[in-house]
């Protein structure tokens, strides 16, 4: 398929079925109809990111629009949600090409009440007719959509007879991104590996976690893969994860196994010193506390703190937990060594959050690409002569990787890589660039193509303080 153009903006949704809708919210669902609960946290959900909040996450986007909604139904409302983004390019396309008006951009509660249900049709196992018939009902029971049920039907349908054609025609790389940002994996990784991460973004992402002790063990009784990483890899279908053996007792913790390459990398030993910045949901910091190191946890969200100290507390670990910005802490020449897992793009977690491809613009990594450096500078100067930093982030932009590390050397003579070696990473020689930094790609370990899952997207950079 040739590359998604840009949307036609401005522009009614109509067809010859009928007029565009104005914008609003939905109503809310008749319960008395199953599913249709679901479907309208979906919508409502959908319509908030493709809208003007950008800014918003799809999970806490969900959390409020399922609210309420049992637990069947709200993971059922997240499915269908998650799927539309995963497929967005695609959905979009396939819309685009059965409206006569092309998409209706100015319109986000239309667009998302047709992409909720051209992605059930698409990507979901729902019978066709309860994806259709379900649109129609929401558009029906919103005074300001009532008139639209017949252009959401017919829309529906036809996606429903072409499916196969529309499937066919799809691409890879830009079914799941946008075009600007397809076209930066392309000069970064050249086509085929471009190709080859927007497979692993459309299979999706497994569950890994970490485990304190006897990971062999572990895997034995939670039935998970190990991983040359070290970390352990759940079997899709291990069930809800706080019912798991080892969950509430505090064996292990959820964490992706390219997320855990960070800290393993740090080295932390028994007794240091170590300032875990940008910490928050924690991950990190367990795995700090757990080879017995003496951690300080910074980040500016104390809701997000919050979940931190509440893993802790049920993994039996212990940390100084402050809430503040990391570029205000003024402990200078105070910590044995650093973690910087700074915030970024996160356009690494694509095949885990979908939703990151549709509401980043161009703009944001040059604004996080500032952040992150002086972020860099401050945490050089809380180190004391031969400590050691690593500095990660979980995505694919080299601006927000490579050249930021290459622009710290440069400006900091008295610090120094530190290669990593195969050895470290489980013989994964592929992850490790020609400097000695790590760079895994959704499309590494068998992402995208096996059953083994790949791993998020990271940037890792192991450095020195010289004496």
């Amino acid at each position: 398929m040739a590359s998604r153009q840009t949307p036609r903006n401005g522009r009614g949704g109509r067809s010859a079925s009928g007029p565009a809708q104005q914008d609003g919210a939905p109503a809310e669902a008749p319960p008395e109809v199953a599913g249709l609960g679901a479907r309208a946290a979906a919508q409502r959900a959908v319509a908030e990111l493709i809208g003007q909040n950008r800014a918003l996450a799809l999970e806490d986007a969900l959390a409020q629009a399922a609210r309420g909604l049992e637990p069947a139904e709200a993971a059922l409302a997240r499915a269908i949600a998650t799927a539309t983004f995963r497929r967005f390019g695609l959905i979009r396309e396939a819309l685009r090409g059965r409206l006569d008006q092309g998409l209706p951009e100015d319109q986000p509660l239309l667009l998302a009440l047709l992409a909720t249900g051209a992605a059930q049709i698409l990507d979901l196992a729902v019978p066709d007719h309860a994806a259709v018939d379900l649109a129609v009902r929401l558009a029906k029971a919103d005074r300001r959509t009532q008139h639209l049920g017949g252009l959401v039907n017919a829309v529906l349908r036809r996606v429903a007879r072409e499916r196969d054609a529309i499937l066919a025609g799809g691409d890879p790389l830009g079914d799941g991104a946008p075009d600007w940002l397809a076209a930066r994996w392309r000069a970064a990784y050249g086509p085929d590996r471009a190709e080859a991460i927007g497979r692993a973004h459309l299979a999706g992402a497994t569950v890994d976690i970490t485990v304190k002790a006897d990971p062999e063990g572990w895997a034995g009784r939670l039935g998970a893969v190990s991983l040359p990483t070290g970390s352990l890899r759940l079997a899709a279908g291990s069930g809800p994860i706080g019912a798991l053996d080892g969950f509430e007792a505090g064996a292990w913790w959820v964490q992706d196994a390219a997320a855990a390459l960070p800290a393993k990398l740090l080295g932390a030993r028994a007794g240091e010193r170590i300032a875990d910045l940008c910490a928050a949901p924690g991950g990190k910091t367990a795995q700090l506390a757990a080879a017995g190191a003496a951690v300080s946890a910074i980040d500016r969200s104390a809701p997000r703190l919050e979940r931190l100290r509440r893993n802790l507390e049920r993994l039996g670990l212990a940390a100084e937990v402050v809430v503040g910005d990391a570029l205000a802490l003024d402990r200078p020449g105070s910590f044995d060594a650093v973690l910087l897992d700074a915030p970024c793009s996160a356009t690494g977690t694509i095949r885990r959050h979908p939703d990151v491809a549709w509401t980043k613009r161009p703009d944001d990594i040059a604004r996080l690409a500032g952040l992150q450096a002086r972020l860099l500078d401050h945490a050089a100067t809380l180190l004391r002569p031969g400590g050691r930093l690593v500095y990660c982030t979980c995505s694919l932009e080299p601006e927000e990787g490579e050249a930021q590390i290459a622009a710290f050397l440069d400006r900091n003579a008295d610090f120094a890589r530190v290669p990593v070696g195969p050895d470290e990473v489980g013989g994964l020689a592929e992850i490790i660039d020609p400097n000695g930094d790590l760079r895994t790609l959704p499309c590494h370990l068998g992402g995208g193509t096996d059953a083994r899952g790949g791993l998020d997207g990271f940037f890792v950079s192991r450095l020195t303080r010289r004496t």
